[in-house]
């Protein structure tokens, strides 16, 4: 038994946090309220949107393995947390880079390699246990805010939303980071608020993707 959240602090058993657990369900809903914006778009077939219907399924299996993950807190079960989540951001990160940032294949390539570089580099460099397990996360907050500062020059109109996205990017990782520092004046801890905020932050970034239309794929003309 992995003993790694404040709420759990030494407990066994599948319901030893309680409300890191239930927390879970919004990802779950988020995934609901994209599926349902993403229907409603005429322009959006399965052949133009296949990687957003894909990032909606992930979404909705962050929630699950990061359920199961707060429940047996195993190793396969730390395995099912973080599969979803690694996926997800590698394809919101070329989802991002061809349909908002329109960015050509080679190009697109190296913006996923850097992402690699930076994430596997920076642990590297400080060990996966800094900032409580956060770090590993970092690159990730880096990447969404250079996307917004290029937004920003190109005055889009998503530029508002990639900043509101960053700063509940860096509430949720704050909440994150001082789950077991606060365990002496909050017992439960503080990571259902990075639950809670990650599933909004989510939900807003496939939001953003889904109003860029821009297919996945060229359709000849």
């Amino acid at each position: 038994m992995l003993d790694s959240y404040c709420e759990r602090a030494g407990a066994a058993g599948l319901l030893a946090e309680p409300i890191n657990l239930i927390t879970n369900a919004a990802f779950v809903v988020a995934a609901v309220f994209a599926a349902r914006r993403l229907a409603i778009e005429p322009d959006l077939g399965l052949r133009n949107a296949w990687d957003l219907g894909l990032l909606v399924l992930l979404l909705a299996a962050i929630g699950v393995g990061s359920a199961l993950w707060h429940s047996f807190a195993t190793g396969w079960a730390v395995l099912a947390d973080v599969i979803p989540i690694t996926l997800f951001i590698n394809l919101y990160l070329l989802s991002f880079g061809w349909r908002v940032l329109r960015l050509r294949p080679l190009a697109l390539a190296g913006l996923w390699l850097g992402y690699q570089v930076l994430s596997v580099g920076l642990v590297a460099l400080t060990g996966p246990g800094l900032l409580n397990g956060s770090i590993g996360y970092v690159p990730a907050l880096a990447f969404l805010v250079g996307f917004w500062w290029v937004l920003r020059r190109r005055a889009d109109p998503l530029a508002p939303m990639l900043l509101t996205a960053c700063l509940l990017f860096v509430s949720s990782l704050t909440f994150r980071t001082l789950d077991i520092a606060a365990c002496g004046t909050l017992p439960i801890g503080l990571h259902f608020l990075w639950h809670l905020l990650n599933a909004l932050l989510l939900y807003l970034l496939l939001r953003g993707l889904i109003d860029a239309r821009r297919p996945c794929v060229r359709v000849s003309q």
